[in-house]
């Protein structure tokens, strides 16, 4: 990961003005997934990037690019006031010592929580508690979390058959005031920063405008203008003596390159599997290719200073063009502990 205040990462804040959608992988409209993944916020922004007239260069830049992409993202995971929460580094959550707090039902957590747990301090049971609906470890005068999960009813009618009618209920997140979703932009250098910083920032414009995740005609997952700050990463303590590693503590969805020598023998990841539809004006809505990815919270060990990762083309056989899935590192690194 870049140097903490480096001008080449950053955290970007969207505030919602509506309901968001993130689709759960059964299609199912009563479900609502909790995180958009960084592998949705590539495919985002690479529409965003065609509507622009930079769609070619983008993936030149990122999807094709031999070398470190230019621009690599995060998953999306949610703030309230001044505090950003995300998934945990599965190797030190949930905290064993914790007896008050039902810490596995917490997906979400304050990175101030984790920069602690990660210096040995632990976490204190008096002050936080889990809210189940948004599994947000939140402080415990909270009252509620950054989001719940709302049901919206809408209705079809049939233009040709008159009086017919076929309602539908629609899951999504509404967010309490002065909470939204926020996501690491890390750029491959200062090279790569002076390029596409300012075009990353009109993309995250237009996608704010016309919306992220699934309804958008229905005006769902726009914000307000992203709010961009330099991103300094949890401060992790130096590895001690007895434990010298270090290890890769994933932000993203990740896809290892031939580069990346991961020990999977070792480290703490978990894995899920990615499908969705095509969005291209060759063939709207065909199933892209399943994927199987490692999760957000991974933490892997491997013989570099920095995971790559890649991105991988995904459409059907037979079709006209490739459609890529980012599976591109996020990294912060810290100290490897095994599991007792």
């Amino acid at each position: 990961m870049s140097p903490a205040g480096s001008s080449t990462s950053f955290s970007v804040r969207f505030r919602p003005l509506g309901p968001w959608r993130f689709g759960p992988d059964s299609g199912a409209r009563d479900r609502v997934d909790l995180i958009y993944h960084s592998d949705a916020v590539f495919s985002a922004v690479c529409s965003a990037m065609s509507q622009l007239g930079l769609g070619e260069e983008w993936l030149e830049a990122t999807a094709r690019s031999e070398a470190a992409p230019a621009a690599r993202f995060s998953s999306f995971y949610p703030f309230q006031g001044h505090t950003l929460l995300v998934v945990p580094p599965r190797s030190i959550w949930p905290p064993q010592e914790a007896t008050k707090i039902r810490c596995k039902g917490a997906r979400f957590v304050p990175l101030p929580v984790v920069e602690s747990l990660l210096g040995g301090k632990g976490i204190d049971e008096n002050r936080w508690a889990v809210d189940g609906e948004s599994e947000c470890l939140i402080p415990h005068d909270a009252g509620r979390g950054p989001f719940r999960i709302a049901l919206r009813s809408n209705a079809s009618v049939d233009r040709l058959e008159a009086g017919k009618v076929e309602s539908h209920a629609t899951a999504c997140l509404e967010f309490a005031q002065n909470a939204g979703l926020w996501t690491v932009v890390q750029f491959a250098d200062e090279a790569a920063a002076e390029k596409w910083e300012a075009r990353v920032r009109s993309a995250f414009l237009l996608l704010a405008d016309s919306g992220f995740g699934g309804e958008r005609s229905r005006g769902w997952g726009r914000s307000e203008t992203p709010e961009w700050q330099p991103w300094t990463p949890p401060a992790a303590p130096e590895a001690a003596e007895e434990s010298p590693e270090r290890a890769h503590w994933l932000l993203s969805l990740y896809l290892p390159s031939g580069d990346d020598l991961v020990d999977w023998k070792r480290g703490s990841y978990s894995t899920l599997t990615r499908r969705g539809r095509i969005e291209s004006s060759a063939r709207w809505g065909e199933i892209k290719s399943p994927t199987l990815m490692i999760a957000e919270g991974s933490v892997l060990l491997a013989g570099a200073e920095q995971l790559r990762g890649e991105a991988r083309d995904t459409a059907p056989n037979g079709f006209p063009h490739p459609v890529y899935r980012a599976g591109f590192a996020v990294t912060v690194p810290i100290p490897w502990r095994a599991a007792a």
